[in-house]
């Protein structure tokens, strides 16, 4: 009998040329800024990418997640500033005509939810692990409005949007997204992309739980064909593998 990780890895290899085909078909950068840009994962998948400066990192590029449906769009994570959430807020409703109703961060650093402000400003509905929305009070933060716990199910036009709690690991709140239709991951900050040398910041995470958490995504997302990390170039389930070969070294 093959063993689960060798089945994994053959699932991982089939699902990385599918992931490679749609990025081929489909995936163009668009520049909205020197600080900006955007990418069509899917006709109803965006990958938003943001540039700032961070002490001790420098300019750290970073992601997020658009979703559309109709005349509306969904984010998860913002820019690290409100400018820039501003911006990419702008870049929806006149370049997609869409507008925002709904936000869901990964976790409670500034590179997931540091235009949340601005969002309530305009009121749009966040929502949030309420481990994310009890450290971001603890921390006078903005907080999202509206918490869960260990998952949630939410719905744009007739797109399913599922939020699930699967452990800790680079922050002790990080959550996956998961949109079935698209078959998309946002993992965040948990999964690192496939140039990653290293898990990068832990200092709010949890080592100890981490291995166990991704391999809680392996298994429960096997047929994941486009995963999207917290920094760097999407991939397929791949990057959760490399992630989990990286918790090793």
């Amino acid at each position: 009998m093959m063993k689960l990780s060798n089945v994994l890895i053959i699932i991982a290899l089939v699902f990385l040329f599918d992931s490679v085909s749609i990025a081929q078909d489909i995936s163009k950068k668009i520049t909205v800024n020197n600080d900006l840009e955007i990418v069509q994962l899917t006709p109803s998948v965006y990958m938003h990418i943001s540039y700032a400066e961070f002490a001790g990192f420098g300019r750290v590029e970073c992601n997020g997640m658009i979703l559309t449906a109709d005349d509306k769009a969904f984010l998860f994570d913002t820019p690290p500033t409100e400018q820039l959430t501003k911006q990419l807020v702008e870049w929806i409703s006149q370049t997609l005509k869409l507008k925002v109703v709904g936000f869901v961060p990964n976790h409670w650093h500034i590179d997931c939810m540091g235009g949340l402000a601005y969002l309530q400003s305009i009121g749009v509905e966040s929502y949030a692990n309420q481990m994310t929305i009890d450290i971001a009070k603890a921390k006078n933060l903005p907080a999202p409005a509206h918490g869960f716990i260990d998952s949630l199910k939410l719905q744009l036009g007739n797109v399913e949007i599922n939020c699930y709690y699967l452990g800790s690991g680079h922050s002790m709140d990080n959550i996956v997204v998961w949109i079935p239709s698209e078959k998309v991951l946002f993992p965040g900050c948990l999964v690192k992309e496939m140039n990653a040398k290293g898990l990068g910041n832990t200092v709010d995470g949890n080592l100890k739980a981490y291995p166990q958490t991704i391999e809680n995504v392996l298994r429960k997302f096997p047929d994941a064909k486009i995963v999207i990390p917290g920094h760097g170039a999407f991939g397929g389930i791949e990057l959760v593998l490399h992630t989990k070969e990286l918790l090793k070294m």
